[in-house]
C-alpha cells in the first residue's frame, strides 16, 4: 500500500477513533486481566529497533500521568504484526501443528526479498487502543504478505489469515483501554501532541515466528523461528 494511502488510512481512524472516545463510545477490553483468557495462536512478527521502543516508552509515560490504568505495551511485547497465521482463539494447541511445516513456507515467502526500512511517525488510534503509525520505505512489506498469503493458500496447513481483516498498515498497539478513560478530552490532547512525532525509522532484517497470546505478552510469547532477510 502507497504511503498516500496509509496516511488517510490512519487519519481517517485517528479522526473517527477520537470523536468516539470524546463520546464515550469506545471499547473497554475484559480480557486483558481474564487469568481465564485462553486465546493462543501463531503470528509472523517484526519488531522495531531499540531507539524506536524506547522513544515510544517516552511517549507511554506521558500518558500514563493521566492514565495510569490503561494496558501499557513494555518493550519486548511491541511489535508489527507481519501476517497472523492462526488468528487467536480458544482452545489452540502448538502440540497439534507441525512448526517446520509452517516455517519451511515462510522462509520460501521471503527467498529474494532483503532487508527494508519502516519510518514510524506520529500516532493513531482506534476505539480499542492507541497506535503508532508506521510507514514501509519500499514495497517490501506487501510483498511478504502477498507472498505468504499465496504460499499459505496453497497449503493444507491449519491458517486463519485476513480472518479478521486483510492487513494492509505497518502499525505498532502501545495502549489497550483497561478500564474507563479518566479525562478524555485531556487523553486526547496528550495524543494530540505526539499526532505527527517522529519515533525513529528501524532497519528490518529479522522475523520472528512466535506462539502469542491475544496481547504478545513476554510471558507467554516462544519464539517458534527467526527468518533473517
Amino acid at each position: 500500500m502507497h504511503n498516500k494511502n496509509l496516511h488517510k488510512l490512519y487519519d481517517d481512524l485517528y479522526n473517527q477513533s477520537c470523536q468516539k472516545i470524546l463520546n464515550d463510545d469506545y471499547a473497554v477490553d475484559l480480557n486483558i486481566d481474564n487469568p481465564a483468557d485462553k486465546r493462543f495462536g501463531i503470528t509472523l512478527v517484526i519488531r522495531p529497533e531499540i531507539e524506536t521502543k524506547n522513544k515510544i516508552q517516552d511517549f507511554l509515560n506521558e500518558l500514563k500521568k493521566t492514565e495510569p490504568e490503561q494496558y501499557y505495551y513494555s518493550n519486548p511485547d511491541l511489535h508489527i504484526t507481519a501476517l497472523s497465521i492462526i488468528s487467536c482463539y480458544e482452545g489452540f494447541n502448538l502440540a497439534a501443528i507441525n512448526v517446520n511445516e509452517y516455517s519451511e513456507i515462510i522462509a520460501e515467502s521471503l527467498e529474494a526479498l532483503s532487508e527494508f526500512e519502516i519510518e514510524f511517525k506520529g500516532i493513531t488510534a482506534s476505539d480499542a487502543a492507541v497506535m503508532i503509525q508506521g510507514y514501509p520505505k519500499t514495497e517490501t512489506l506487501n510483498k511478504i504478505r502477498e507472498n505468504l498469503r499465496n504460499n499459505f493458500r496453497k497449503s493444507s496447513l491449519q491458517k486463519s489469515i485476513d480472518k479478521r481483516y486483510p492487513l494492509t498498515t505497518a502499525h505498532i498497539t502501545v495502549l489497550r483501554f483497561r478500564q474507563k478513560i479518566n479525562d478524555t478530552s485531556q487523553f486526547i490532547n496528550c495524543i494530540e501532541k505526539y499526532r505527527n512525532h517522529d519515533f525513529r525509522t528501524s532497519k528490518i532484517s529479522t522475523l520472528e515466528l512466535v506462539y502469542n497470546d491475544w496481547y504478545q505478552r513476554e510471558k507467554i510469547v516462544q519464539k517458534l523461528a527467526e527468518f533473517k532477510i
